[in-house]
């Protein structure tokens, strides 16, 4: 059986915000605020959404999300529909052109991303592709999308709690 190096959560956590500093900055064109990106991403990858749900999502208050949908619909990045579901309520949903935002942002990205993975050696490269199902596991769970593996198979080491 292989020996597994052991998970310094803080290392991870350490390498992890600078990953994503890095990611987020990526993209050169159309600089848009964090939060303004976030809900665009949100809605393009998760679909319509309650202000409520986009509130509490973005970690705003009702307040913020609602100007800053506002400007952006005024934008033409989102549009406000009727919720079917309960008729006193909207949707906020991402348009053409906002998705497009997202689209050309994740190109850019991953463009760049390329461009240093390249740089990399074909041992690290190799290290990144291995970790990839596990870094998705995690988002699953933190998402509640699927149960957690008892210890013994989530994490590969027998010895773990």
């Amino acid at each position: 059986m292989p020996d597994f190096p052991e998970l310094s959560v803080a290392e991870l956590t350490h390498v992890l915000e600078d990953f994503t500093r890095m990611h987020i900055r990526l993209p050169a064109e159309r600089r848009l605020s964090f939060t303004t990106l976030s809900v665009l991403h949100t809605l393009a990858g998760g679909g319509p959404k309650r202000l409520t749900d986009l509130a509490a999502g973005e970690q705003v208050t009702q307040s913020a999300i609602t100007q800053m949908v506002t400007k952006l619909e005024r934008e033409g990045l989102v549009e406000r529909r009727p919720d079917p579901s309960d008729g006193r309520a909207v949707l906020v949903r991402v348009t053409a052109a906002g998705a497009a935002i997202v689209d050309g942002r994740r190109s850019e990205r991953m463009a760049r991303l390329a461009d240093l993975a390249a740089r990399l050696g074909p041992g690290e490269r190799a290290a990144i592709a291995a970790a990839l199902p596990a870094l998705a596991r995690m988002v699953e769970l933190h998402e509640g999308a699927v149960p957690a593996d008892p210890p013994s198979t989530a994490g590969g080491n027998d010895d773990e709690p």
